[in-house]
């Protein structure tokens, strides 16, 4: 796979007892580049893990309630979205019982993301969890929403641990009788030394959330599981570290990079990327939901593909209820499933989880996979015209046996939204400035947002106390807790004065000694 940045490898037919060339090739190009991902992503590599594919809530589910129920010793349970429905009462009941066990269980939550859930933390603090809320609402942080704990996982006695795209609802199962198929997402089950990390994601989020310093035992000393190669990627606010991989993936895949993203809004840079390795000769698809929760971003997110499909990307809308997954594969020897959408809210402002995996066997069946979603969507093309349309007569899943028509669902994520937001903020700014080119699929967002500017300033004439009372309040708002940040970092840095130790007259102390 990555041999592309080192053209004189060797590439001579294997002879017998050694593995293709090309596979030679690529696991050389990925030790060459181990201190480059690392870097990249902010994440070493582990090796000796077993990992294993679970699909959907019919995989997930039944895997997740399982190893809790089997817990003897501690559950780790993170999560952006728990409902209030048939799913979210399972997961509560078997953690519940775990804590009557006397087993400890220690569970993070996004407060946005789980409102309608207020029931399911009362039962677990309750029956003596300890339950913490990411980021609820406060005065001296007016933007701290946009920040969210998007992150999906679960850790069982330092021994299993999962991570996935899929929250806690009854939506991934679906409902046949209102024709809502399942979500389409995908998680991974791991063990091997790789859960240590998984677990370290966790108490970050968790001392993030407020929680005390987290005293966890150590997992039993066992044979590796597997031979598989790990990099459990930890995105946090400001960090970037799975864009920077991202960017990394795109530029030195040779064959192939396949993305599945429930909620596509990339920037410039990472649609470059994409764009140069098209051109290049790689096999770059992107397989989007064909309809977004927010209806005013599905044509943001189109905005998007005309640059993509000029440059020879392959474009694909799922046909389902709703694609949820958080995919890539690149090559035949990696691949990545986690939380983090391809936008800037997951890469720069949330707390994301993914998990790397360099393994040819796996990525094959990632592969194999996204070959068969590809038969529940349709691709996206150019017209003669340059214009760009869905290609019904080119639907894959015209070509699969059994295919299925399925309503699409609603649902609502604050992430989504902040990316939405950026696409805006992009699209608009480049009206103003002629930074790049705008296209036709862009024009029905440019005329609402200029009829809502061109309202504001009507009544902003007419009417401008309905326009300044609210600006002024905001301001105030913004005043207050700036100045009240401000007064407590002043008291800090005084009482940190008044603590330090007075010099000793009896001269400095001994260098080996140091405070407590």
């Amino acid at each position: 796979m990555f041999s592309i940045m080192n053209p004189a490898m060797d590439l001579r037919d294997a002879g017998p007892g050694r593995p293709p060339a090309t596979d030679r090739a690529a696991t050389e190009g990925i030790t060459r580049f181990d201190r480059a991902f690392a870097r990249a992503a902010g994440a070493a590599p582990t090796d000796g893990n077993a990992v294993r594919l679970l699909l959907d809530a019919s995989e997930n589910y039944p895997a997740w309630l399982a190893e809790i129920r089997a817990a003897r010793r501690y559950v780790l349970f993170e999560s952006y979205l728990v409902a209030d429905d048939r799913v979210g009462h399972a997961f509560a009941e078997a953690l519940v019982a775990k804590v009557r066990e006397g087993v400890r269980v220690c569970v993070v939550y996004d407060w946005f993301g789980c409102l309608p859930a207020r029931w399911f933390w009362s039962m677990l603090r309750d029956a003596g969890a300890q339950v913490l809320g990411f980021n609820p609402p406060r005065l001296d942080s007016p933007f701290a929403w946009l920040t969210r704990d998007h992150r999906k996982s679960i850790v069982v006695d330092g021994e299993v641990a999962f991570v996935s795209g899929l929250c806690v609802s009854a939506e991934w199962e679906g409902d046949p009788g209102k024709r809502l198929q399942p979500w389409r997402d995908t998680g991974v089950e791991i063990r091997g030394p790789a859960v240590a990390e998984v677990e370290a994601a966790f108490v970050q989020t968790w001392a993030a959330s407020g929680g005390e310093r987290l005293e966890l035992p150590p997992a039993p000393t066992q044979t590796p599981p597997g031979k598989v190669r790990v990099r459990v990627i930890a995105g946090a606010p400001g960090a970037t570290g799975t864009y920077r991989n991202d960017l990394l993936i795109a530029s030195v895949a040779r064959k192939r990079l396949w993305l599945t993203d429930a909620y596509f809004v990339a920037g410039a840079a990472f649609t470059q990327a994409l764009r140069a390795a098209a051109q290049d000769g790689v096999d770059v698809r992107l397989l989007v939901p064909g309809s977004s929760d927010i209806p005013p971003i599905s044509p943001l997110s189109r905005s998007g593909y005309r640059t993509l499909l000029d440059a020879g990307v392959r474009v694909f809308e799922w046909n389902g209820t709703m694609l949820h997954a958080k995919t890539a594969v690149a090559d035949d020897l990696w691949s990545r499933v986690g939380s983090t959408n391809l936008n800037m809210a997951s890469w720069l402002s949330n707390y994301e989880l993914d998990v790397a995996i360099e393994d040819r066997e796996f990525t094959l069946r990632m592969a194999a996979q996204y070959e068969r979603d590809l038969c529940n969507a349709t691709e996206i093309v150019l017209t003669r015209h340059n214009r760009v349309r869905r290609a019904e007569s080119r639907t894959a899943a015209a070509a699969c046996e059994g295919a299925e028509v399925a309503r699409r669902a609603l649902s609502g994520s604050a992430g989504r939204a902040a990316a939405g937001a950026a696409s805006v903020g992009s699209a608009l700014g480049a009206a103003l400035t002629n930074r790049r080119m705008l296209g036709p699929p862009e024009s029905g967002m440019l005329i609402a947002t200029a009829a809502l500017t061109l309202i504001l300033a009507i009544v902003a004439v007419l009417y401008p106390r309905i326009v300044a009372w609210p600006i002024g309040a905001l301001g105030a708002w913004l005043g207050l807790a700036w100045a009240w940040k401000g007064f407590g970092l002043w008291r800090q840095a005084r009482s940190g004065r008044r603590a330090a130790p007075k010099p000793n007259a009896e001269g400095p102390r001994e260098s080996g000694k140091a405070d407590d």
